[in-house]
């Protein structure tokens, strides 16, 4: 009897050893490598930190077909912001602008059409027509409206990008890259929240004519609201789209994709990895009370810090978790202090490495105290 009690402890023992073992041996499951993707050019970023998850020639200069239009868009969305439009404002429609080949609006030849219409008709069925019809309305031509495209593209940082027309279609010269795309997608996001709705509606009829819009993630995912399909011969088929998930946006580059089905199934591959195993962390929040650090010769002791300004990290699903703050905070501080003077950093580590340094400022100002608090604190510092 001892002996079976014996036999069975010493089982059950030893089950508890293999059992702890196992534990002990428990590792996150590594991420795998993304996705490689059938298309010339591709790129993955996450919208609030601009961090890119995956890439492919992102620099390559290739041709963006109706892609063009995200930039014509946003020139008319930024003259409606600044009061230089109204989305009430007619349009004069010239032949001109009928006459437009590839996918089109349907627009009458020298009707008068609202700034409001035209928009849905570039966004939602890429009108070639009505692109060129708001074109020669801004710019007094197409070549004037081109001019201040190209100068758009200057200014949001779009150095390897060169407009020839305002609809995409072919010419020479007329080029962009993913990382270029990927810059003009998140200023559309972040400027124009309003515009970027209208990248969202699925289909728009005008003229008593329905057309669908052409990015066909809008009804494959509820999760992807935006933005934009392109397709010529020569450029093959290209889709911009944006995607939210809980707190996280991500935005996928995709082009010279050799069909409509691959531009769209490649495209949803790409968000569906960044989202599985990346995150966006809010590692600070602007104003939010961090700690108070002391100060001398003030009519207080203490105030309050926080870092100026929000700041988001893009980590692998799992790192949160392990990440590491270090305060590094001025020594003797003595009053008085204004608020927002700087009294220090914070930074975030991952293992050995340093992901982001944040300035910590004061959260309110501290008047110089009395003559005897000063006299007091000065000795108070000689001794510590």
């Amino acid at each position: 009897m001892i002996v079976r009690q014996l036999q069975t402890g010493l089982f059950l023992l030893c089950c508890l050893c293999l059992h702890t073992i196992a534990l002990a041996e428990v590792k996150p499951l590594p991420i795998p490598a993304p996705p490689a993707l059938a298309a010339k050019s591709y790129l993955l970023l996450d919208y609030d930190t601009g961090t890119v998850i995956t890439q492919k020639n992102p620099d390559e200069k290739l041709e963006p077909a109706s892609l063009t239009k995200m930039m014509t868009a946003y020139i008319v969305s930024f003259q409606l912001i600044h009061g230089d439009l109204s989305p009430d404002d007619m349009v004069h429609v010239s032949r001109t602008a009928h006459g437009m080949k590839g996918s089109r609006t349907f627009l009458e030849p020298e009707s008068m059409v609202s700034i409001r219409d035209l928009m849905y008709g570039l966004v939602v069925q890429s009108g070639n027509d009505a692109s060129v019809a708001l074109a020669e309305h801004i710019g007094g031509s197409e070549e004037g409206f081109v001019s201040m495209m190209n100068e758009m593209a200057r200014r949001l940082g779009m150095e390897d990008t060169h407009y020839e027309n305002s609809t995409g279609l072919p010419a020479e010269g007329h080029l962009t890259t993913a990382n270029d795309l990927a810059r003009l997608a998140r200023a559309v996001i972040k400027d124009h929240p309003e515009l970027y709705k209208l990248y969202s509606i699925k289909e728009f009829t005008y003229n008593g004519i329905k057309q669908k819009n052409r990015n066909t993630l809008l009804l494959r995912d509820p999760s992807v609201d935006g933005m934009k399909t392109g397709h010529t011969e020569a450029a093959g088929y290209c889709l911009v789209a944006s995607a939210k998930r809980g707190d996280m946006r991500l935005i996928s580059i995709l082009l010279g994709a050799r069909n409509e089905q691959l531009r769209s199934t490649e495209s949803i591959k790409a968000l569906n990895y960044g989202f599985r195993f990346f995150e966006t962390v809010k590692i600070a929040e602007a104003g939010r009370k961090l700690g108070d650090i002391r100060i001398w010769g003030g009519q207080q002791e203490n105030v309050p810090m926080a870092v100026a300004a929000g700041h988001y990290l893009t980590l692998k699903t799992g790192q949160a978790e392990v990440l590491e703050r270090d305060y590094r905070v001025t020594s003797s501080l003595v009053a008085p202090i204004a608020k927002g003077q700087k009294l220090g950093m914070v930074s975030f580590r991952l293992d050995d490495q340093i992901l982001a340094e944040l300035p910590l400022v004061a959260l309110e100002p501290v008047e110089q105290g009395s003559f005897f608090r000063r006299v007091s604190d000065s000795i108070k510092r000689m001794l510590k």
